[in-house]
């Protein structure tokens, strides 16, 4: 499977939020850029697809940027990659159904829409929490931890 670079900007952008979810601070798109190394243009775009689907909160004005619009355990893994990869969740393409419409349903029900049923549940099973406390036993935020 491959998720674009959009996709993983906003899996990162959200992940890196939530990490400081606590705080309700807000981020800046350039502070977050900065953070991951990643564009601020592309970002914007990336932070327009999670507000338009009501991920993220915009605060305007000199210190503005963005916020969660809910706690990072009710936001799943799969409610930001249907926003931001919006053609992962569409139905597969049929390929045969003009001259073999048997074939066509057969791989429909036994492959594609499994497949996509499978890789849905499993998306909504992991929370942003989860990703966010995956990244801090990393490391907290780029500092690493040995233990000994």
């Amino acid at each position: 499977m491959r998720i674009s670079t959009k996709g993983r900007y906003a899996l990162a952008a959200m992940t890196l939020m939530a990490q400081k979810a606590d705080s309700e601070e807000i981020f800046p798109v350039l502070k977050i850029s900065e953070a991951l190394g990643v564009s601020k243009i592309y970002l914007e775009q990336v932070f327009s697809l999670l507000k338009r689907g009501g991920l993220v909160n915009s605060i305007k004005g000199a210190q503005g940027g963005y916020q969660l619009s809910r706690p990072a355990e009710e936001i799943s893994v799969y409610d930001i990659l249907s926003v931001a990869e919006l053609s992962m969740f569409e139905k597969t393409e049929e390929s045969v159904k003009e001259k073999a419409p048997d074939i066509e349903s057969a791989m429909s029900e036994l492959v594609f829409d499994r497949i996509d049923a499978v890789l849905a549940e499993i998306l909504k099973e992991i929370s942003l929490a989860d990703l966010a406390k995956h990244a801090n036993d990393y490391g907290l935020n780029g500092e690493y931890m040995f233990f000994i």
